[in-house]
């Protein structure tokens, strides 16, 4: 199997607002789910065959667990953490964490200051890789993607990659 890279992510807060803009999506459901998170699982695969990451994907109302795996033997229960974090990051500012880590210059202490976070801050991370699922027509976010395990970037980027093609194959 090739190695193909994850592309960079956009480093402006107005670019990557509009990736989530760009990626909402015409309907939700554990289909929809299981697509998403296979498509990641094999781009996460193509893109680093050595370094496993761990894909999740969850609604947004009930913390129904949709689609969860590893794409390799080495994830950690750290990972799972990781993506707990990111999911609730995302799910109380309904934005993705990289777009957080960037407004807030990755500076974990101005963040907590911000919301006022104290002992919780630990609750949340500000590192990319978890993002808003957004239904066209629909208040709010349903669910949450979360990917865990390479760089923030990456985890970030793949999961609009994907979401971009899938987008792209329901219009063909």
């Amino acid at each position: 199997m090739s190695t193909v890279k994850i592309r960079s992510p956009p480093t402006e807060l107005d670019a990557i607002s509009a990736q989530e803009v760009r990626c909402v999506l015409p309907h939700f459901t554990a289909d929809t789910a299981w697509e998403l998170g296979t498509r990641l699982r094999a781009r996460l695969q193509r893109a680093s065959p050595s370094k496993p990451a761990v894909v999740n994907i969850t609604l947004a109302n009930s913390a129904q667990l949709l689609f969860h795996c590893a794409t390799g033997r080495g994830t950690q229960a750290d990972n799972d953490t990781w993506v707990a974090r990111k999911r609730a990051a995302v799910l109380r500012w309904g934005k993705s964490t990289f777009y957080l880590h960037k407004r807030f210059g990755g500076d974990e202490d101005a963040f907590r200051a911000k919301f006022l976070l104290g002992e919780r801050a630990g609750d949340y991370a500000i590192h990319g890789g978890g993002f808003p699922v957004r239904v066209e027509n629909v208040e709010g976010i349903v669910g949450v993607i979360v990917v865990s395990g390479l760089t923030m970037e990456e985890d970030h980027e793949v999961i609009v990659e994907v979401l971009e093609e899938y987008l792209a194959s329901l219009k063909a």
